[in-house]
């Protein structure tokens, strides 16, 4: 049950908070800049590979084959001479250039015919895409021509498989992220800075006590965050086109709870921490392993089995996993209970160091 005590200290922190509008902004332009870098580049569309092709056969093989790479979306075929599509090649105009022979002509010489292929080795990673594709074009039209049916075949059932975007794949994570460096940032250089400008040797000689203190800082700070993710979810949604398929109140809460631990932590970091310039350091050696193992970017499931415990138990893993079962996958907050009963644990592990070390007397000595 918050006391008067603790409310007075919360409106009197936000108003400090509010103040900061320089660190507000900032804070909000990095993800917006990173989630549109990714959201406009990984917008789920493969633009059509360039290749250019000399015909020197007036059959009608090469016809067939010409107009079926037009057909295809996956090609922007260009026909053309040798000599021309060669210097589009060599200036990158072109992945690769297609020769077909002169024997090309009619269904009989099929078997005895080869296609030159001039790629730039700039390209070369392209081919084992490419390459594949071409052979299926190849083989369809000896199929067309020598009248054959095709041993199988696929029969295509729609299972109705959500988007698989990396920008819905990204957002979750991200998210979790900028409210764990906001809040650790945030609680870790409050309490270095008003360390620093004397306010804790003030505050020592009133009836406040550590509890109340933190208490008011992480209702103050859970605010701020709340107003700063709510302003990035909504870019992502309304501009970037990103679906969040659960539930937004389980979504928040599990915002707040996640906010609600990474605060504690930054306490902690405050509390141990004198200067600045070792919250700063002792920061970054919480914040940047968690980034690379907390499946931020990439699954936990794709790291190597020896990490994968330990990323597992990290406290952004929890907030991370559950934040994107939800938007991703739609589920319930019972269905992320495990990732929820780690939140948990950690922030009351969380508050029990903060205000074990945070101690008012060696401050005020």
């Amino acid at each position: 049950m918050l006391t008067r005590l603790q409310l007075h200290l919360a409106r009197v922190f936000l108003k400090i908070f509010l103040r900061d509008k320089q660190s507000i902004f900032f804070s909000l332009f990095f993800p917006i800049i990173f989630m549109s870098v990714f959201g406009f580049i990984n917008n789920g569309e493969q633009e059509p590979v360039d290749i250019g092709v000399v015909n020197t056969s007036s059959g009608p093989v090469a016809e067939d084959f010409i107009q079926q790479l037009i057909n295809d979306p996956l090609f922007n075929v260009t026909v053309g001479l040798e000599s021309r599509l060669r210097e589009q090649l060599e200036v990158g105009d072109q992945t690769m250039v297609l020769i077909l022979p002169e024997q090309m002509n009619t269904s009989d010489s099929i078997d005895a015919t080869s296609l030159r292929v001039l790629v730039d080795a700039a390209q070369v990673q392209q081919l084992g895409m490419i390459i594949p594709l071409l052979e299926q074009k190849l083989l369809a039209i000896e199929r067309e021509f020598r009248d054959i049916e095709p041993l199988f075949t696929l029969t295509v059932e729609d299972v109705q498989a959500r988007s698989q975007r990396y920008i819905d794949f990204l957002l979750p994570g991200l998210m979790a992220f900028t409210l764990m460096q906001l809040s650790i940032a945030g609680s870790g250089f409050n309490i270095v800075e008003y360390r620093r400008k004397g306010i804790l040797k003030r505050l020592f000689v009133t009836p406040i006590q550590p509890k109340d203190f933190i208490a008011a800082i992480v209702m103050a700070r859970t605010t701020i965050v709340l107003l700063q993710l709510s302003v990035l979810i909504a870019f992502a949604v309304f501009i970037l086109d990103v679906r969040i398929l659960g539930n937004f109140a389980s979504f928040f809460l599990i915002v707040i709870l996640g906010t609600f631990t990474f605060l504690n932590l930054g306490f902690c970091l405050g509390s141990v921490a004198k200067t600045q310039q070792a919250v700063m350091a002792v920061g970054n050696i919480i914040i940047f392993p968690q980034i690379f193992l907390s499946g931020v970017f990439y699954p936990i499931e794709s790291m190597p089995e020896l990490l994968q415990p330990i990323a597992t138990v990290l406290p952004l893993s929890f907030v991370a996993t559950a934040m994107r079962d939800i938007a991703n996958e739609g589920a319930s907050l019972l269905a992320v209970a495990p990732s929820l009963i780690g939140i948990v644990i950690w922030f009351i592990t969380g508050f029990i160091l903060a205000t074990r070390l945070f101690v008012w007397k060696e401050v005020a000595n």
